[in-house]
């Protein structure tokens, strides 16, 4: 009784009530957990920006080819669209753990209510959760780089800096989509996050410059994540850098705190207050 008297005290308020300095934990549930997982559903992930870019890139490139970027450089079209296909590779992963795993944890596993019964705060689930996205976010990203490399479309060594990037651009989706996910209660609810996706997947200047489309939309598509992602990628492979980059930089920065104080937040209202 004095034990739960005095957990219930610690949880009241103050930093203890929301982190214990233990994501780690977390984290190495779900790689022990990822052991039993199917291996061709984590897969699946991998390849899908693999097959988009073997038809469109390969396929489809040898019709349209050179291809200009915002920056104002020709490139062949599969190296256009390849470090767009990266970035989608890194949301992918980290929205596939952030979403779809988090879900069955929320509502059927009841895996968070046992968590957060032990020392873990709400702050360390939610790190955990989204640190164990990106590993796979990350895997997936550096499989597609070294296609990338062994096509040739890599075009400058500062491609190697967009492994950081992709994790930044990881960071940012798994943050946010946690948040998102626990307001989900049914499976049906959870086809609103890819009736979101799939528009920013294919209007995000993935397969084709933003100058194409009127300038109102241009607007539109600069307020999406993805773009920022695509965008800031499409620099480092091209080896195109200009202080504009920093800007996307800055959007997945402010992405990554609003989502770790949401999903926080949210957490927290669910299994302590």
């Amino acid at each position: 009784m004095t034990a739960a008297v005095t957990e219930a005290s610690i949880r009241g308020g103050g930093v203890r009530a929301l982190w214990a300095g233990n994501p780690q934990a977390v984290v190495q549930r779900g790689l022990i957990a990822a052991r039993s997982s199917s291996w061709a559903v984590v897969l699946s992930g991998f390849f899908e920006p693999v097959f988009y870019l073997a038809s469109m890139g390969i396929g489809l490139g040898a019709l349209v080819g050179d291809v200009q970027t915002s920056q104002g450089i020709e490139v062949s079209y599969a190296a256009f669209i390849a470090p767009a296909l990266l970035a989608v590779s890194a949301m992918n992963g980290a929205i596939y753990d952030s979403t779809w795993n988090v879900f069955f944890r929320l509502n059927y596993g009841r895996l968070y209510e046992g968590m957060l019964a032990t020392s873990l705060g709400p702050l360390d689930v939610a790190l955990g959760e989204i640190l164990y996205a990106l590993l796979r976010g990350l895997a997936y990203a550096t499989g597609f780089m070294i296609i990338m490399q062994i096509l040739g479309l890599n075009l400058s060594w500062t491609a190697i800096l967009a492994l950081p990037a992709v994790l930044l651009i990881a960071f940012g989706f798994a943050s946010l989509g946690m948040g998102v996910t626990s307001y989900m209660k049914t499976f049906q609810q959870m086809d609103w996050i890819n009736f979101v996706l799939l528009p920013m997947f294919l209007f995000s200047a993935t397969f084709y410059p933003i100058s194409v489309y009127p300038e109102w939309v241009q607007h539109v598509v600069m307020a999406l994540p993805l773009w920022h992602g695509v965008e800031l990628i499409r620099g480092l492979t091209t080896g195109v850098l200009g202080v504009g980059m920093l800007w996307h930089v800055l959007y997945y920065v402010v992405m990554i705190a609003v989502g770790l104080v949401f999903t926080t937040r949210r957490l927290r209202a669910l299994f302590l207050d």
